[in-house]
């Protein structure tokens, strides 16, 4: 059982998804920081300085001065700020994706079209390997 599942860890496809996992979440990370530190500040800003990240709704109907001050009373609050950050992150990874898998199949269309090249003749040394061949087989 144990070499079955080596076998099956070490097959091409699983290391492929395994190094696609962990570049993908890198890849989120990077993501993540650019949605939170570039790009939400200046949209913040030309909304009167808002931060996403700290709107929220406490839910026991407390006024709290930051999302902070409300987690630290122990608030339920509903963090739509971050949710709105979360979506833009949705969005910007599902076109960095659809960018990746356009140019793809852009690659794979010029393969398919490229037109199949003719096969290399063969050696001198095939051709008379053939002819002795074919004159044997008329000789018998």
């Amino acid at each position: 059982m144990i070499d079955e599942f080596k076998k099956f860890i070490m097959k091409g496809n699983m290391v492929d998804m395994a190094v696609g996992i962990i570049i993908g979440a890198a890849f989120g990370t990077v993501v993540k920081s650019l949605v939170s530190d570039i790009i939400m500040p200046p949209i913040g800003m030309l909304m009167g300085g808002i931060d996403f990240s700290s709107l929220f709704i406490a839910l026991d109907g407390q006024a709290y001065a930051s999302l902070a001050a409300a987690t630290a009373a122990g608030a339920a609050t509903i963090n739509y700020g971050v949710f709105i950050n979360n979506v833009i992150t949705l969005l910007i990874v599902g076109f960095a994706v659809f960018l990746l898998v356009k140019a793809i199949n852009k690659m794979r269309e010029k393969e398919q079209a490229a037109p199949a090249t003719e096969p290399a003749k063969p050696s001198e040394d095939i051709l008379l390997l053939r002819e002795i061949r074919d004159a044997l087989t008329r000789d018998k």
